[in-house]
């Protein structure tokens, strides 16, 4: 190690100690991050997870620094977004380095060891999964390791906190040193290989052993037999889990405490204090503050939610979607993207502004864009969808899978056009699988519990002004004015009544509030479907409309948000009036 080689660049960073976390995707970065940190973030087994960094402060034996959780990248050639972040990082300096190995797979994670080496940084390395590389018969020798690197190795299982203290005294004493790491010369991709694969030999020794079952699972996922019966079964479960137990958590637990104890309690609540009127009526009316903010979001949004936050934390965890990208990699190909782009596909279905974030890590610009357009135009998020199961579920479950094949019929016709519209090239999937992988329990149960309380606190507040918005248009008798303009379109095209002009109105707020109020009508089975349909493909809320605007530019935003609604409007009446015809 050399000393005092790195002032000039510390002098001009911040007082506080900086400490960058860096390494390849899917090597236990951000559980690392979490542990250390105290600060809730999201973790999961598949590429892609990080795609904008994270900050937050370690506070180790008195001394606070900053710790960044950079986006993990294979290398550090700037030849995607997270990779340029990462090099940003690098040339704005830092007072240490992490750099966290995987020890199943250390001759891919070397390349970016020896890369971060020429930026003459003092680094310190955390080799993780040493339990995982264990049960495969991977044995490292640390030692040698340290001797190659000129570093130090601290072995580590991060997700039970095995080596993190060592980890943090070796990373504040380099820092505290003011200590450079050797400003290694440059190497092509040839050299550098080359000099990996004679770390590897020198440090690692691989044992054969059988496959244990879940590696032969692992394998069998991605074949086409039996990988697609398997994907098939996978998503039923899912889909069982979540429609099934969320209508059993509504009609048996929340709905009785809500019909039974809360609305008549508050009623008797206000009608003791507020006079009748028109504020008695928003607090308590149709659309009530107090009743409908307590009923849509607790009673008919919430069990769909946590539901589909424990599915889809399970399948990031166990290592499934990888796998379900590899499978459906032949299908997405058609419509101009990789398999990859299914795993921000599937997190749309949860919501679409996390989903447009993953599409970060989309190799190309005209991928990025297909998938954020039909997010935004055909994919319901997961409240919209437990509005759907609630509107359809008991009054017609036929439509209810009709709007989800029309859903799925959108994406892959929407991406046909829209890979010979948008220009550019597609590149072949190049994705790592990563283990499959027992979730650990109390991981699984603090994402499930953090998201579940992101919806409630992002979800709450939207849906309780849009709620408040619906009352006073429904008591001030401006729905009937703005019906009466409305009319050739709402009831001459769609087929639907006057009121539903409240949906198109609220559906800008939150896309399940274009749903919730034909909850509140007397609606034919053909006018279900259209309502549906039109709530489908209808304005992405003004969350979706921020991110898109910040990602895209006003241009591009204000563009995709006018093609939804031509979408929603058109289709809607177009069901109608072939229906109409014929029926």
């Amino acid at each position: 190690m050399q000393c005092h080689g790195n002032e000039e660049k510390l002098h001009n960073l911040c007082h506080q100690m900086r400490i960058l976390l860096m390494g390849n995707p899917n090597v236990g970065k951000s559980v690392i991050f979490s542990k250390l940190t105290g600060r809730e973030v999201l973790a999961a087994n598949y590429a892609g997870t990080t795609v904008t960094y994270t900050q937050g402060k370690v506070n180790f034996k008195g001394q606070e620094a900053v710790l960044i959780d950079v986006p993990g990248t294979y290398s550090l050639e700037a030849t995607s977004c997270a990779e340029e972040v990462a090099v940003d990082f690098l040339q704005q300096g830092a007072h240490v380095v992490i750099c966290v190995l995987d020890a199943t797979n250390l001759e891919r994670n070397l390349n970016l060891a020896l890369q971060l080496q020429e930026f003459g940084l003092p680094i310190v390395f955390a080799l993780n999964l040493l339990d995982v590389a264990e049960r495969k018969g991977i044995t490292i020798d640390v030692a040698a390791l340290e001797k190659e690197l000129d570093a130090p190795v601290i072995p580590t299982v991060a997700i039970r906190n095995v080596g993190l203290r060592e980890l943090l005294e070796q990373a504040y004493g380099l820092a505290e040193a003011c200590c450079a790491g050797e400003k290694k010369v440059a190497m092509t991709q040839g050299e550098r290989w080359q000099e990996v694969g004679r770390i590897a030999e020198n440090v690692q020794r691989v044992e054969h052993r059988h496959p244990t079952f879940w590696e032969k699972l692992g394998d069998q996922m991605i074949m086409p037999f039996p990988g697609l019966p398997i994907a098939v079964l996978v998503m039923a479960a899912a889909l069982g889990v979540v429609v099934g137990g969320g209508k059993a958590l509504r009609s048996l637990l929340l709905l009785p405490l809500i019909n039974d104890l809360y609305m008549p309690f508050i009623y008797r609540v206000i009608s003791g204090f507020v006079p009748e009127g028109m504020l008695r009526n928003v607090l308590v009316g149709e659309y009530g503050v107090l009743i409908k903010g307590i009923e849509w979001p607790f009673a008919l949004i919430l069990p769909y939610v946590f539901l589909f936050y424990i599915v889809l934390s399970f399948l990031e965890d166990s290592g499934y979607l990888p796998r379900l990208a590899v499978l459906v990699d032949g299908v997405l190909a058609r419509i101009g993207i990789q398999g990859g782009n299914i795993i921000p596909i599937f997190m749309g279905y949860g919501c679409a502004v996390p989903a447009i974030l993953g599409t970060r890590a989309a190799t190309t610009f005209k991928e990025r864009l297909i998938v954020t357009s039909l997010v935004s135009l055909a994919i319901p998020c997961v409240s919209q969808t437990a509005a759907f199961i609630a509107l359809l579920g008991a009054q017609s479950a036929l439509v209810l899978v009709l709007v989800y094949l029309i859903s799925m019929g959108s994406i892959i016709f929407g991406g046909m056009i829209l890979n010979r519209m948008i220009p550019g090239k597609t590149d072949p999937i190049l994705l790592e699988v990563p283990n499959l992988l027992k979730p650990d329990r109390k991981a699984l149960i603090n994402k499930i519990t953090i998201r579940t309380r992101h919806f409630l606190m992002e979800a709450e507040i939207p849906m309780l002004l849009g709620i408040g918005v619906a009352a006073l248009v429904a008591e001030t008798g401006f729905l009937a004015y703005v019906s009466v303009y409305a009319e050739p379109l709402v009831a001459g095209w769609l087929g639907l009544p006057g009121e539903i002009t409240l949906s198109l109105i609220l559906g800008i707020v939150r896309r399940e509030l274009a749903v919730l109020p034909m909850l509140e009508m007397d609606l034919t089975t053909l006018q279900l479907l259209v309502g549906s349909v039109v709530a489908l493909f209808y304005l992405p809320c003004i969350s979706v409309l921020g991110v898109l605007v910040k990602e895209f530019g006003l241009k591009l935003a204000v563009s995709i948000s006018l093609a939804t609604i031509v979408a929603a409007l058109f289709f809607g009446g177009l069901i109608n009036q072939v229906v109409s015809l014929f029926v």
